[in-house]
């Protein structure tokens, strides 16, 4: 037997052998076809109502005067006045702050002389909400002459939100479950979760008026808060 006819022989051997291994093992003859889960992705939402508690106002003051320094220093003196007047209506020191202290020139009609100076100074305060009025007829009988406020607060605000964040969870389940329903699935576990931003809460109340008792009506605020969730489910 020639060397050609060798060569034939041992190549046909070998494609017999690779014949019969394909049929003996037919999973290593062909590639897999990957399976792709079927999940449901739904957002729900939560709003929970609560009633403010808590205020915070800033109080302002402006003085004029010749001269800078007497501009600042006459400003100081009318600002310490409106901080005692409130630390003596019951505002304890750490829910005073300082906001703003500021000092410009004025100048004639035409731009070209400097006339005086003008200083200005704010305080923040936060207060109990039923305090509010009082508050007010405090700062202004002190010397304030600019009040900018209420904005209104809720102290449990974070267990509201937490409330708020069931709410939403339930509301995602339902929404998920009746998506299942409608497509003849089987809604099963969770699989991924995810915190929405809460909004911010609208107050309703009464703009303050400058007059004795100043009225200010609490009204109410939606803590909301939302999920997205990933189910998984079978047909």
């Amino acid at each position: 037997m020639n060397r050609f006819v060798k060569v034939i022989l041992v190549a046909g051997l070998l494609l017999a052998v690779a014949a019969i291994a394909g049929v003996a093992q037919p999973r290593l003859g062909r590639s897999a076809t990957p399976t792709t889960a079927t999940t449901i992705t739904v957002t729900g939402n939560g709003t929970v109502d609560a009633t403010p508690d808590q205020a915070s106002f800033n109080f302002g003051v402006m003085s004029r005067a010749s001269t800078a320094a007497a501009a600042l220093s006459r400003n100081a003196a009318e600002a310490r006045a409106i901080v005692n007047a409130l630390k003596k209506s019951g505002v304890d020191s750490s829910d005073i702050q300082t906001t703003q202290v500021s000092l410009w020139p004025q100048t004639s009609n035409d731009g070209t002389e400097i006339t005086g100076y003008q200083a200005s100074n704010s305080v923040q305060i936060a207060a109990p909400l039923g305090k509010s009025g009082e508050l007010v007829d405090a700062a202004v009988g002190a010397g304030a002459n600019n009040v900018d406020g209420p904005s209104l607060d809720t102290a449990d605000k974070s267990s509201l939100y937490d409330h708020a964040l069931k709410q939403a969870f339930g509301d995602a389940r339902g929404k998920a479950q009746a998506i299942a329903d409608g497509a003849g699935l089987t809604l099963g576990s969770v699989l991924r979760v995810r915190e929405g931003g809460n909004a911010v809460p609208m107050p309703v109340y009464d703009t303050a008026r400058a007059a004795s008792s100043v009225p200010i009506e609490a009204g109410t605020q939606q803590i909301q808060a939302s999920v997205t969730v990933t189910y998984a489910a079978t047909g």
